[in-house]
């Protein structure tokens, strides 16, 4: 007689499609329950496992799992309505979501467009900039200059200003719009005193480079776009905040939009609240989603500065910012996003997060600053390990870089049996958990993958 599991991993198999998989690749584990930080899974045997979350359900789970304050959220707004066309008509957490978002964004940025998912915050902010640079007279003006390495969504707009050759979406090139792209900044490592690593000569040899390069085609360009200091799934990649005030300096000598993206590294992650901070620079377009919700429900935003918001505005038969998703708004995951807007300010109530955990969570910065100390001691032992190439930390972003692609099954079960889920890629061991995690959880975690790595590569 089959487990529950096994019944389970059968009947998806060849039905469900999983992230960039074959139809019949099908699952490993079957989760049958989270709390906090951590997962219940079980395997084909029925063998029941219980691991802390490393991925944070992709980097959006950042309160964990059954928070009492974000399922009292949702709980309230079921009562009243959980969703309404938003296209002539508007709500009260709409509303308020959109007043909290400006008040802890870049304070340039003052309007707020809500989208189903950072993908489609990306598609809108494109848009914006070709209509921005089309109200302004600019009409010759419609590619992006972008960096290699970088990653910005799975559709078709976005697929086209991630790395063309080296990212995932190669295989569409010839259906996406050309695009111009920047060789990546030099690599930088942030420093447990909070200063900035990297080789000031190849910084300034990019940095004239892009300058170049820019100048050469500004006549073309609607804008630039950039996930800032944090290269995500192009690679992990951290480099010098410098590169992004490089950027601003290049997009306001040329009339070009800035477009951070800050989908996997807003509210937080990587020891700002938003990435472009470390180099104090505003962009003119900001996208935000993942841990917009807490991981509970699909939302993205993005954000953009009175001065393009009024341009449009004021652009003849054009003023409308043309997109418009059906579940544009929707107030279930809005009053969602204002609870977890709240937990990450301290402005929440407080809630009762189970044994080992504090009552209340802290403030972002306090929990970011207490995983970064945690990733960067319990991830240490990785750096003796002959097949680790590199380790580095920053913010609540613990990666482990090894010599080799990474056998990605294989490393996955054996972090399983040592209490760990992570979904490696290319050459990277990675983990991005829950700013819940307590002291003992993110041990868990170092040691699971130091564990894992010795195990699948034989030390």
């Amino acid at each position: 007689m089959k487990t529950l599991a096994e019944n389970l991993l059968d009947r998806d198999a060849g039905l469900l499609w999983h992230p960039y998989a074959p139809v019949d690749a099908g699952a490993h584990y079957a989760v049958k329950g989270a709390q906090g930080a951590e997962l219940l899974l079980h395997d084909r045997s029925g063998t029941e496992h219980r691991v802390v979350d490393g991925m944070a359900s992709w980097w959006s789970m950042v309160h964990g799992y059954r928070n009492p304050v974000l399922d009292a959220a949702a709980h309230a707004q079921i009562e009243k309505f959980s969703h309404v066309m938003f296209g002539g008509l508007t709500h009260e957490p709409a509303i308020e979501l959109a007043e909290r978002l400006v008040a802890i964004a870049p304070q340039n940025l003052r309007h707020v467009f809500l989208a189903d998912s950072g993908s489609i915050s990306v598609e809108v902010a494109l848009k914006l900039a070709l209509q921005y640079q089309e109200a302004c007279g600019a009409r010759g003006r419609q590619r992006f200059l972008a960096l290699r390495g970088g990653y910005h969504g799975d559709t078709f707009a976005a697929m086209s200003v991630c790395d063309p050759v080296d990212g995932m979406h190669s295989a569409f090139a010839p259906l996406c719009s050309e695009q111009l792209f920047l060789p990546r900044p030099p690599a930088a490592e942030h420093a447990a005193d909070g200063n900035w690593i990297y080789d000031q000569g190849e910084f300034d040899a990019w940095a004239s480079g892009a300058r170049g390069i820019a100048a050469a085609h500004a006549h073309e360009l609607a804008g630039i776009i950039v996930e800032p200091v944090l290269q995500g799934a192009g690679g992990m990649f951290i480099y010098p905040p410098q590169a992004i005030a490089v950027l601003r300096e290049i997009a306001d000598e040329h009339g070009l939009l800035l477009i951070a993206d800050e989908i996997a590294t807003g509210f937080g992650r990587t020891g700002r609240l938003f990435a472009v901070q470390h180099a104090q620079v505003e962009p003119d377009i900001m996208c935000v989603g993942k841990a917009l919700t807490g991981g509970y429900l699909s939302l993205a935003a993005m954000l953009c500065s009175a001065r393009v918001a009024q341009t449009l505005a004021a652009a003849r038969g054009a003023s409308a910012l043309l997109h418009g998703p059906t579940f544009m708004g929707n107030p279930l995951a809005c009053a969602i996003a204002i609870a977890s807007l709240d937990l990450l300010t301290g402005a929440g109530p407080a809630a009762d997060f189970g044994s080992g955990a504090p009552e209340r969570p802290a403030p972002w910065q306090s929990q970011v600053a207490r995983l970064e100390r945690g990733l960067r001691g319990s991830l240490a032992p990785a750096r003796t390990l002959p097949p680790v190439k590199a380790v580095r930390v920053l913010g609540g972003v613990g990666v482990i870089q090894l010599h080799q692609p990474v056998q990605v099954a294989a490393l996955a079960a054996a972090a399983v049996e040592r209490g760990a889920w992570v979904r490696p890629f290319r050459d990277l061991v990675y983990v991005m958990p829950p700013y819940v995690c307590t002291d003992g959880q993110l041990q868990q975690l170092g040691d699971a993958l130091c564990g894992a790595i010795d195990q699948v590569y034989g030390g």
